[in-house]
């Protein structure tokens, strides 16, 4: 599979620029701006490409037949969105019961435009005691960009700030501005 992201990826004219840390066995990278059902083969592309494992939440809606099997294949976690689940502190419990455990997460939650970001990626985090790796698809330049890891305060008003540093000025596939990073 490697071979047909890579040929996809190449001929596409992407590139990534930055690198998942290699040392570090859990963390959580937060994955923007997500406007297209493109960010998913471009997300599983750059996945196989640098080597590294990692897992997503999708919605259960799309671990169903006849195509769930293949979501789960790939990593997917099926999430129920139709109300309040504890989401993060399921999530947190999985972080805390593997000896390694990486995950992708879209934090505007969906494909359309949003005013803020979801703040569940930052409290799995925090209370995971992990790093955010925040890694950005930029459309216009064709580049996959990856920071290092960042480890949240727990202040999110001040953590914000490091975050809309990367994220200011990539743009989605279908719209030209990054969501803004609102998340009072």
């Amino acid at each position: 599979m490697r071979f047909l992201y890579s040929f996809f990826f190449k001929n596409a004219g992407w590139k990534i620029n930055g690198d998942v840390p290699r040392d570090l066995k859990k963390y959580i990278i937060v994955v923007a701006p997500h406007t297209s059902n493109w960010d998913f083969l471009l997300g599983l592309a750059v996945r196989s490409i640098l080597k590294f494992p990692s897992n997503y939440l999708g919605k259960k809606e799309l671990f169903r037949p006849p195509f769930g099997w293949l979501f789960k294949k790939l990593g997917g976690y099926p999430v129920d969105r139709s109300g309040s689940h504890n989401l993060v502190d399921q999530v947190v419990d999985i972080y805390n019961k593997e000896d390694q455990f990486v995950i992708a997460i879209a934090p505007e939650g969906t494909r359309k435009k949003v005013t803020k970001w979801k703040t569940g990626f930052y409290h799995i985090a925090v209370k995971a005691k992990i790093p955010i790796v925040m890694a950005a698809f930029d459309y216009p330049s064709k580049t996959v960009f990856f920071n290092s890891p960042f480890y949240p305060s727990g202040i999110i008003s001040e953590d914000v700030q490091v975050m809309e540093k990367l994220y200011k000025d990539k743009m989605g596939k279908t719209r030209g501005v990054t969501p803004i990073l609102s998340l009072s």
